[in-house]
């Protein structure tokens, strides 16, 4: 009972009063209006018929409130979460057709059960595979490709075109018209008036403007939108071979939306001073996405920017995502005949202007001072993202394996230093410090890792080829505070090295290890106290020790006395 209820978050949410619901109903009402007009225009962006993007703004949003950790998130479509969408289905089904509608329920489907099933397994650990600079690589990559696939609908022309000569036709026509003016309007809007709903004022302008000069004679418009609840939707079975080609697709996805929901959510908590859990969030985030898929749309993501506005505007609850949906659901039922004049055009501005936060290749020259791997990882994941479009998935694929190949590199590769006592009373890496060393004949080291199967095979390297090069060391001091856990092969590794040295006459001082570390080497039989191994608890025992190994030269110490 108590697994079932972890779930069941909406039970903390406070006592709704007339001062929290005045609170909340603005809230809800300062992100309907930009959730309204976005979720019309990321259907678009994902190949979906228009009006499904607000049926992903009902009940997936309600679920993911519900039984979410962090109650103030604005579910629904999301700009990296379509265009995903629409690169994976490129080429398998016309846009906007009957067949694209149910593959895209399939992959609602599928990458919703996916994040069910992760939640319930309470294996949210998952999403640290792709890491902040793969995320970043491809969302810079994502958003270039965003932006030029609006730019033939933004001019009102099938394909760009670098003929010169044919500019002057398509820039004075009247979908350019309307897409650059209103892509100006919402460029100043967004820099002097931030707070102001710019993309419904914008499209209600251009909607009405539309009507009156008839552009429909012109160019391309909205068209009615069909009025009323979402009825229930249950896709045609796709075929084996559809379906095989759906499953990674749907994986990133998975990853792609979640990672989407954790900045949102960790922010959210971090205010609040609450725990995340990842893995209920992944539960109802699933929920959401087979919740959508019933509604005949497609998987639905978590909005940075609209989750950053309700947080702006003063929400306190989940009750502000009920005030939303219930304000969404009545543009549904009444405002979609004024949708219907709105220019094709100006849509694609709303979508380069949303779409624009996300481009900042600024991130690259901080990654870079950061870690220059790192900065390999995103730049490989950009790269791969840009050239494998449509199949855009496969630039998280790869910058996922080149981050794995990293941290598997990394752990194979510990890092093991060789000490010097700092003049600040620190032990640091003598070479770079240009230290002398502790005592004659000894061989002082550390190694900054776990003493497992990935990082024993250097461990052994480094002391075997120290003493190869220096064979008048007569001690070697671990100092193994780092050590935080060894595994069977860390066990072997260091019997091994222990009976070589104890061998070839040599002490081996250790100093600072760990409880866990200790127990599981003398339940091995290899820590037994003898006259070759020495152990101190505190690097100050061990340094003082390591002092008497060093005598005083005859001079100097005639000279003390």
């Amino acid at each position: 009972m108590a697994y079932i209820q972890r779930f069941l978050t909406f039970r903390d949410w406070p006592r709704l009063t007339a001062s929290l619901a005045r609170t909340e109903v603005l809230a809800g009402l300062t992100v309907a209006l930009v959730m309204v007009p976005q979720a019309v225009a990321y259907a678009g962006l994902a190949g979906m018929p228009l009006v499904t993007g607000l049926y992903a703004c009902l009940i997936p949003a309600l679920l993911a409130v519900l039984f979410g950790s962090a109650n103030r998130l604005s579910v629904g479509p999301a700009a990296l979460t379509c265009v995903l969408i629409g690169a994976s289905l490129t080429g398998m089904a016309e846009p906007g057709s009957a067949e694209w509608v149910s593959l895209a329920v399939w992959l609602s489907l599928l990458s919703g059960g996916i994040q069910l099933l992760l939640g319930l397994g309470h294996y949210g650990w998952l999403i640290n595979l792709v890491s902040a600079p793969v995320m970043m690589g491809f969302t810079q990559a994502a958003s270039l490709l965003i932006m030029a696939s609006q730019v033939p609908a933004l001019l009102g022309v099938k394909a760009w075109r670098w003929d010169v000569s044919t500019w002057s036709d398509w820039l004075t026509g009247w979908p350019a018209l309307f897409g650059l003016g209103s892509l100006a309007v919402l460029l100043l809007l967004r820099k002097f008036r931030p707070r102001w709903p710019g993309i419904m004022l914008v499209m209600g302008a251009a909607s009405a403007l539309g009507y009156v000069t008839g552009y429909a004679e012109h160019g391309a418009i909205v068209g009615l939108l069909p009025s009323g609840l979402p009825s229930f939707y249950w896709p045609h079975w796709p075929g084996l071979e559809m379906l095989n080609q759906l499953w990674v697709p749907a994986m990133v996805i998975a990853l792609v939306s979640f990672l989407e929901t954790a900045s949102s959510a960790r922010i959210e908590c971090q205010r609040d001073g609450k725990r995340w859990d990842d893995s209920t969030e992944l539960f109802s985030q699933g929920l959401a996405k087979l919740a959508s898929a019933f509604s005949g749309s497609f998987p639905t993501s978590t909005s940075f920017s609209r989750s950053a506005l309700m947080l702006y505007a003063g929400a306190r609850s989940g009750w502000a995502v009920v005030a939303s949906v219930g304000f969404v659901l009545l543009a549904l039922l009444i405002l979609m005949p004024a949708l219907q004049f709105v220019p094709r055009s100006v849509m694609a501005a709303a979508v380069i202007v949303a779409v624009l936060n996300l481009f900042q290749p600024r991130q690259f020259l901080k990654l870079w001072r950061i870690d220059r791997v790192e900065t390999l990882t995103a730049g490989v994941t950009f790269a791969i993202t840009l050239a494998t479009a449509p199949r855009i998935y496969w630039g998280v694929m790869t910058g996922v394996l080149v981050g794995l190949s990293h941290f598997l590199h990394t752990r194979l590769h510990p890092r093991i230093i060789e000490v010097g006592l700092h003049p600040d009373g620190s032990l640091r890496d003598r070479h770079l410090w240009q230290l002398p060393p502790l005592a004659q004949n000894l061989y002082a080291l550390r190694m900054d890792a776990e003493l497992d199967f990935a990082a024993s095979s250097d461990f052994e390297r480094a002391i075997t080829d120290h003493l190869a090069q220096h064979p008048q060391v007569r001690h070697v001091c671990l100092f193994a505070q780092p050590i935080n856990r060894v595994d069977a092969t860390g066990v072997e590794t260091f019997g091994q090295l222990h009976r070589q040295l104890s061998s070839r006459g040599i002490t081996l001082h250790i100093s600072g290890i760990k409880l866990p570390v200790e127990t599981a080497l003398r339940r091995a039989g290899e820590l037994h106290d003898g006259p070759q191994l020495r152990l101190y608890r505190t690097d100050a025992e061990a340094l003082l020790a390591l002092r008497a190994l060093d005598p005083l030269p005859p001079d100097i110490a005639a000279a003390a006395i």
